[in-house]
């Protein structure tokens, strides 16, 4: 499929402040605990570190898992908790500590997710504990996800933490954390409790966070897709009703402490399939009808409505450690496709949340895999250490300002009105955002499609009006397409090597960072008017910066 030739006519004026840039993009998650600390999470954590704007959150799994603390796909153990031969806890922070440390000196902030169950606390009614192997291979398929035999001793633990990390970081750096419960207890595979027994668990939860301290923020419940009609969406509901109007399984009295709400959304999902074939791509009009639910269960619940809302997972599709060895279609993620998807859905998500006056934050389930062949098509930043495109959409969002301005674009569309769940016979979507400082103006353009077979590009027409700078103006335009700031097509140019040479990594890694379309140009203004035509490529991004070179 082919895109519009039409130009697409943007125009910016500089002139109408619109307020604050929600810089609302500074999350990210992933399931491997343990990769936090390998030197490759260290180098990946510090490139996050030392972007502009706000520092980034940090949410992972397996914080309590019971294990050898050994990082490998979809599992991860700390061994926080165990308990001696009387049942007495023997708390161990040693790899939390680890962990914590190296996102804090990376310049990140944790996004303390509290789960799952160890080994030692898991509910036998739930899981069979006759054996003395820690180890067991049944505890990392059922036992992580069961309640605690002993909701007291839940409570200590997370009280005994938080108070730890208090005494360790202090409580005005522990007080800008996030304190999650759990993740997608909606799915048997994570949670093999009811949903009153979740609901007694957060009470428990709750409680022990604010014993610790009064102004750590608790939330939850990290629910899935929330869809009329399903349990993702019930769950959802019955936890927000029992934090508003429920009896505290803990204090006994009306309600829950509740300062964030928390929920995931994903564009599809795809499983292990290795015969040549085309299924349908991700789909932001799944992952926006999903919020617009999500958000219409809150707001049922007026005061919760004004709390912020973490996305704690929003993403293309649904499974991160799955590559393109596993199914051809999960290469998309290796290329151009994946920003420019995530720049359009992130953009979508800020303007919905800023239409109901709702504090809502996208955090990407990304991150790295040690060991993987080059571009395995994982759901991550950076392979063997070279950045992915989609990392630099991230550069791309550091350097935009706090104070957005007008923007409007004649090629923008709604993927809500969308006939077809992915816009298929649907215009491109061709919009972005505009920010204004003090000595620069940075606009983001992308061009985005669902169909990951689009092709084409458009002529884009940008209008700057009311510039408040107007000499010795320089351009620069940034771009992420097939040919910039695309390691992968370096990769693919030298013959798609699993474990690159020397020499190979070497030219492909110089392709890795966020490139320049053509040098830096001066530019005239007329009154505060500045006219650019350029073409923008179907999958492309673009971020252009007009300075004062005053």
């Amino acid at each position: 499929m082919a895109t519009t030739s039409e130009a697409v006519n943007i125009r910016v004026d500089a002139g109408q402040i619109l307020g604050e840039l929600p810089h609302n993009w500074n999350y990210i998650g992933y399931d491997e605990i343990n990769y936090t600390y390998t030197p490759e999470g260290q180098e990946l954590l510090s490139k996050l570190g030392v972007l502009n704007g706000k520092p980034y959150y940090v949410r992972v799994h397996h914080l309590f898992c019971t294990g050898n603390c050994h990082g490998f796909y979809k599992w991860g153990s700390t061994n926080a908790y165990l308990e001696d031969d009387d049942g007495t806890p023997i708390y161990n922070w040693d790899i939390v500590d680890l962990v914590l440390d190296t996102i804090l000196k990376s310049g990140c902030k944790p996004f303390v997710e509290m789960g799952f169950m160890p080994q030692q606390l898991a509910n036998p009614q739930h899981y069979d504990l006759s054996t003395d192997d820690w180890m067991q291979r049944n505890y990392r398929a059922y036992g992580f996800a069961s309640p605690p035999k002993d909701y007291q001793k839940w409570y200590d633990l997370i009280f005994e933490l938080a108070q730890h990390c208090i005494k360790r970081y202090g409580i005005d750096e522990v007080k800008s954390w996030y304190w999650e419960l759990w993740n997608e207890p909606d799915l048997n595979y994570y949670w093999l409790g009811t949903i009153e027994e979740f609901n007694k668990l957060y009470d428990f939860t709750a409680a022990a966070v604010k014993a610790a301290h009064p102004e750590l923020r608790v939330g939850g419940p990290g629910t899935t897709n929330p869809i009329q009609g399903q349990r993702a969406a019930e769950f959802l509901d019955k936890f927000l009703d029992h934090c508003v109007n429920g009896s505290n399984g803990y204090t006994a009295q009306r309600g829950t402490p509740l300062d964030f709400v928390s929920f995931h959304v994903k564009g599809g999902g795809y499983r292990a399939d290795l015969r040549p074939h085309n299924l349908t791509p991700p789909s932001r009009k799944q992952i926006l009808s999903h919020i617009q639910v999500g958000y219409e269960i809150i707001a049922k619940y007026p005061n919760l409505a004004q709390l912020e809302c973490v996305l704690s997972e929003i993403d293309p599709d649904g499974w991160a450690a799955g590559g393109a060895w596993d199914n051809p279609v999960l290469n998309f993620r290796n290329t151009e496709y994946y920003p420019s998807f995530v720049a359009s859905t992130f953009d979508h998500v800020t303007r919905f949340g800023q239409q109901h006056q709702w504090d809502v934050k996208p955090l990407s389930w990304a991150f790295l895999f040690v060991g993987e062949r080059c571009f395995e098509g994982t759901r991550a930043f950076s392979t063997q250490g070279i950045d992915k495109p989609i990392l630099n959409l991230f550069k791309m969002y550091g350097k935009m300002g706090s104070q957005e301005v007008h923007f409007e674009s004649s090629g923008a569309s709604d993927p809500l009105s969308y006939t077809d769940i992915c816009g298929r016979g649907e215009a491109a979507d061709i919009s972005g955002f505009a920010t204004l400082s003090d000595n620069s103006l940075t606009v983001l353009i992308y061009h985005q499609h669902d169909d990951w077979d689009a092709a084409g590009e458009v002529e884009i027409a940008l209008e700057v009006e009311n510039l408040p700078f107007q000499n010795g103006l320089m351009l620069t335009h940034y771009r992420i397409d097939n040919q910039h700031s695309n390691a992968y097509a370096e990769w693919l140019r030298q013959g798609k090597p699993m474990y690159p040479t020397p020499e190979q990594y070497a030219a492909i890694k110089a392709r890795d960072g966020l490139e320049m379309l053509e040098p830096p140009q001066k530019l005239m203004s007329s009154g505060g008017k500045i006219s650019l035509k350029f073409q923008l490529p179907v999958h492309g991004v673009s971020l252009l910066t007009i300075t004062d070179g005053q």
